[in-house]
C-alpha cells in the first residue's frame, strides 16, 4: 500500500489526460482550491452515485472558488462514455498506470465482495490554493460523502 498523504504537505503534481486526451495538471488549479477525488470504476453504482453528487453540488462548490478532479484508472473511452451517460461538467482522467493514485495513498489493498484485491482506493484530497493538502480521506463511503466535503468546506 502506498503512504497516505498527510494534511499540510504539498500535494504531489502530476499531469494525466481527461476523457478527450488534454493533459491536465495538478499545476492548473494553482491559486485554486481543488478537490481531486479517485474513484475505482466509472459507471459502478457507487462511483455513479459519487459523481452525480459532484455534479449536483458544482454551482456551489465553484461559486466558493473550489474545482474537481476525478481520476480512475479507466481508459479515456470510458470516461467519455461516463461523463456523457451522467453530464458530468468536471474533468475525468485516466490514470492506467495508477503513478497517480499509488503517489497519491489511493492505491492498495481492499475488499471487495469478500475478496481481498488491490486497486483504487476510493479517496478524497482537497488540495489547498498554495498546493497543500487541506485533508486527506481514504476508503471513503459514496453515500453522503460530498454532501459532508460541502460541510466541511463550510458551504
Amino acid at each position: 500500500m502506498s503512504p497516505q498523504l498527510k494534511t499540510g504537505q504539498k500535494a504531489p503534481d502530476f499531469t494525466l489526460t481527461d476523457a478527450k486526451g488534454a493533459a491536465v495538471s495538478l499545476s492548473d488549479y494553482a491559486g485554486r482550491q481543488v478537490i481531486v477525488y479517485f474513484y475505482p470504476k466509472a459507471a459502478t453504482p457507487g462511483c455513479t452515485t459519487e459523481a452525480c453528487d459532484f455534479r449536483d453540488s458544482l454551482p456551489a462548490l465553484h461559486a466558493a472558488g473550489v474545482d474537481v478532479v476525478g481520476i480512475s484508472t479507466d481508459p479515456q473511452d470510458a470516461l467519455q462514455a461516463f461523463i456523457e451517460d451522467h453530464q458530468l461538467t468536471f474533468p475525468l482522467l485516466s490514470d492506467q498506470d495508477h503513478q497517480v493514485a499509488e503517489a497519491w495513498g489511493a492505491w492498495g489493498e481492499k475488499t471487495v465482495n469478500g475478496q481481498a484485491m488491490v486497486g483504487t482506493l476510493r479517496s478524497t484530497v482537497i488540495v489547498d490554493a498554495d498546493g497543500t493538502v487541506r485533508s486527506a480521506e481514504y476508503n471513503v463511503n459514496a453515500d453522503g460523502h460530498v454532501a459532508r466535503l460541502r460541510t466541511e468546506l463550510g458551504l
